[in-house]
């Protein structure tokens, strides 16, 4: 069949095929897994190895001992790496789902396949304690376990013998319903900003990583801002109520929630959330949508696929059992929804399968940032000099172009972000990353964009809080930022501090 009598086809009453839509879904999901597993291979050692900032050595035994025994707690949280967790076994889990995760960017898959990056990626999330923290580590955790669903057990082919189950495709929906309402309602109840239209006079400049075009958007005229803000609500509040909706409604609405998701893209580093929050949005086209923007070549062999096609008693059991499962699961999180007491970023079962999620509940009105500093000065006053350890994402140099690094998420910079709002007592590992620099070690300083002392470490490293703020676009100096200093975040640290050897050691960082 042409995609013209297709179109004729559905036009007398055939129910829409979503062939062209899982395929296009899980290669994105795909790509997302594979940026993923990479930010694990370049960093997890640093962050969570033997050597680590948080060791996840001494984490799991943390765990065990708080319930009562290592199987106690993988039935808790459960992770491959309970039964080892050298830096070989965290590189080779983080190698294999890079590479899985391939092979379904290139068009082959089944449940099988994507049930093993599911559990990887779970693996990591359970065990990367604050590192991975993240609302869309559980996130990608729920997509990628209804994903599983979506295909034949053993069948990779681009286009295998079974069509996707219309219930994953719902339960598809009923994900981007709740991301998307959650982080609506997140923000009416949070911050008067959003209530009153003014947050992205803020935002812009204060979110965690800003990208190149963040200044840009920062200083548009009040007005567009302000209508920044509206299209929130409509693809935030309105939107995911026709996710449910007639044929035209929903695709109107997935088009919307994908195209305020692109935006959120080009106007900041928010790592690969927004590309794995359009991943469920997919879910609300149908192959009639995409049969109108892809290459015609490509759309006759879904049509010549779903002619084709054979049901699978097993495969649409299955998809009926997992929505009982997901409806149940799903009790909690709907209540927490409509609760004026709505927490976001929660999981409420030990496999993350159904999670709320919200982000920028509220929005800050000044951009803190704690910059490291070392000095090879006998003195370590304020007159010494002091070189900074640049970050690869956050501002340090007032003439530092923002990066552009999402989908790939600088976990060490995000982190850092969050620190800058609190104390060093509520980010106690950052004096073991102090310890780690006054020592040079490669692997931690390999976490900045550089290291001012290259040939021996520092005598001393402190922590400063500055202010940041953008510079008005094409000024003399061209500066992107202006910086006020607050206060010393860490004061100037040796390597032979005795109070600094102590803690590391009573927490079990033994220098």
């Amino acid at each position: 069949m042409t995609s013209e009598s297709s179109e004729a086809t559905r036009a007398l009453g055939t129910p829409p095929t979503y062939w062209l839509t899982r395929f296009v879904l899980l290669r994105l999901l795909g790509a997302i897994y594979a940026m993923a597993f990479l930010v694990a291979i370049n960093q997890i050692v640093p962050l969570i190895g033997a050597n680590g900032l948080l060791p996840v050595g001494l984490y799991l035994k943390q765990v065990s001992a708080a319930l009562g025994s290592d199987s106690a707690g993988f039935l808790r949280l459960p992770s491959v790496f309970w039964f080892g967790h050298s830096d070989a076994a965290l590189l080779t889990a983080a190698w294999i789902g890079f590479v899985l995760s391939c092979v379904v960017v290139a068009g082959f898959t089944n449940a099988l396949l994507l049930a093993v990056l599911w559990f990887l990626y779970m693996s990591f999330v359970h065990v990367g304690q604050e590192w991975y923290g993240y609302g869309w580590e559980i996130q990608l955790l729920e997509t990628g376990f209804l994903a599983i669903f979506l295909c034949p057990l053993l069948d990779m082919r681009p286009f295998p013998r079974y069509a996707p189950p219309m219930p994953i495709i719902v339960l598809f929906r009923w994900l981007i319903f709740r991301i998307m309402l959650g982080a609506g309602l997140i923000k009416v109840r949070g911050d008067e900003v959003w209530r009153n239209s003014t947050a992205l006079f803020y935002h812009f400049e204060t979110q965690p990583i800003p990208g190149p075009l963040s200044r840009w958007f920062h200083f548009m005229p009040r007005i567009m801002l302000k209508i920044g803000v509206w299209f929130n609500w409509l693809a935030e509040l309105a939107a995911p109520l026709f996710a449910f909706g007639p044929r035209f409604a929903r695709h109107v609405a997935g088009v919307v929630m994908i195209l305020f998701q692109l935006n959120l893209i080009v106007s900041g580093n928010l790592s690969f959330l927004n590309w794995l929050t359009i991943v469920p949005a997919l879910a609300c086209l149908d192959d009639g949508f995409w049969s109108r923007i892809l290459p015609s070549w490509f759309v006759r062999k879904a049509e010549v696929a779903a002619a084709n096609a054979e049901e699978s008693k097993p495969m649409l059991v299955t998809a009926w059992v997992v929505t009982a499962l997901i409806t149940v699961l799903s009790i909690q999180p709907a209540l927490n929804i409509v609760s004026p007491g709505q927490i976001m970023n929660t999981s409420f079962d030990p496999l993350d399968l159904v999670n709320t999620y919200g982000a920028f509940g509220s929005v800050g009105r000044e951009r803190l940032n704690v910059v490291f500093e070392g000095t090879d000065d006998d003195n370590p006053s304020d007159q010494a000099n002091w070189q900074p350890y640049r970050y690869k994402g956050l501002p340090v140099l007032l003439d530092q172009q923002p990066p552009q690094v999402a989908p790939y998420q600088l976990r060490l910079d995000w982190q850092m972000w969050f620190a800058s709002m609190a104390s060093v007592n509520e980010y106690p590992w950052t004096l073991n990353l102090v310890w780690k620099l006054l020592h040079n070690d490669p692997k931690i300083v390999g976490l900045f964009a550089d290291n001012p002392f290259p040939h021996k470490p520092p005598r001393y490293i402190r922590a400063v809080l500055y202010r940041y703020r953008f510079a008005e676009p094409n000024n003399r100096q061209g500066l992107w930022w202006h910086r006020e200093l607050v206060s010393m975040w860490i004061p100037p640290l040796s390597a032979n501090n005795p109070q600094l050897v102590e803690y590391l050691k009573s927490i079990g960082w033994t220098p």
